[in-house]
């Protein structure tokens, strides 16, 4: 049925016009405001994804959004210049090092870091 279907995703947060800052012009991306709060995210490869508001916001518990990139350590250098701080996790099932990079095995090595919102995205290394 939705074969041939255009589908996206999307997620809320709770201030949208920081969110269309941060996405914008911290992380690059080309953010069209949509009208009524809504804007959609142009991702690479012709991915869209819409962030709405809701005013009982609750941070994603997941990642919403993986860019990978060929660089972790170069990639996390510009984010930090930007002003983006990278997560720590010392659980049973994630590890990180000190920098934010996991170093649990099997996967790529990867980087969680937040929107202002509070959601959770990541850089990934790719080969």
């Amino acid at each position: 049925m939705f074969g041939r279907t255009r589908a996206f995703s999307g997620f809320s947060v709770d201030d949208t016009e920081r969110a269309r800052r941060f996405y914008g012009e911290t992380l690059g991306l080309e953010v069209t405001d949509l009208g009524g709060g809504m804007l959609r995210l142009e991702l690479a490869g012709g991915g869209q994804v819409l962030i709405y508001p809701k005013p009982d916001h609750e941070p994603a518990t997941y990642t919403i959004l993986n860019f990978p990139v060929t660089h972790l350590e170069a990639a996390m250098g510009e984010l930090r210049e930007r002003g983006v701080e990278f997560e720590r996790y010392d659980t049973d099932d994630l590890t990180t090092d000190a920098t934010g990079v996991s170093d649990t095995d099997p996967g790529p090595r990867i980087a969680w870091f937040k929107d202002p919102a509070g959601n959770i995205l990541s850089v990934l290394e790719e080969d």
